[in-house]
C-alpha cells in the first residue's frame, strides 16, 4: 500500500542546523528502502528562500503498520528534528514517472484517481 508521507521541520532558530546534523545519517538509513523499493520518492520541502523546511516521500509498504514501524525505528534525534508527520494513503494518478501497471496505456493518467 502506498502512503506520502509529510514531515515538517521545527521553526525554532536551531531547526536548519538540527536537520543538517542528521540528513546524512538519514540519507544513509533511507537508502536500503529505496533500494528494496519501499521508498518510491523522496525530497525536501523548500521555503521561498529555497532552504529545507521539511520532507516529502512516497512510500510502498504491505501495510499500514509496517509503515509506521519504519517510521518508528528511526533515532531519537532525528525525530527531535520534526515538528509534525503526516502519513496518508496514496494512489498514484499522473505522471510521466506513474508505474506502467497503475496507469492508463499512455502510461501518465489513470481514470479512476
Amino acid at each position: 500500500m502506498r502512503f506520502v508521507v509529510i514531515a515538517r521541520d521545527g521553526s525554532d532558530p536551531e531547526a536548519k542546523d538540527r536537520r543538517a546534523a542528521v540528513r546524512p545519517a538519514h540519507l544513509e538509513r533511507t537508502a536500503p528502502y529505496v533500494e528494496s523499493g519501499q521508498v518510491l520518492l523522496g525530497g525536501a520541502i523548500l521555503d521561498e528562500t529555497g532552504d529545507m523546511v521539511g520532507s516529502v516521500m512516497l512510500t510502498d509498504f504491505p501495510t499500514r503498520e509496517e509503515g509506521d514501524e519504519w517510521l518508528a525505528g528511526r533515532p531519537p534525534r532525528h525525530r527531535r528534528r520534526l515538528a509534525g508527520i503526516e502519513v496518508r494513503p496514496y494512489r498514484p494518478a499522473v505522471g510521466a514517472w506513474s508505474p506502467a501497471s497503475e496507469a492508463t496505456p499512455n502510461g501518465r493518467i489513470r481514470p479512476d484517481c
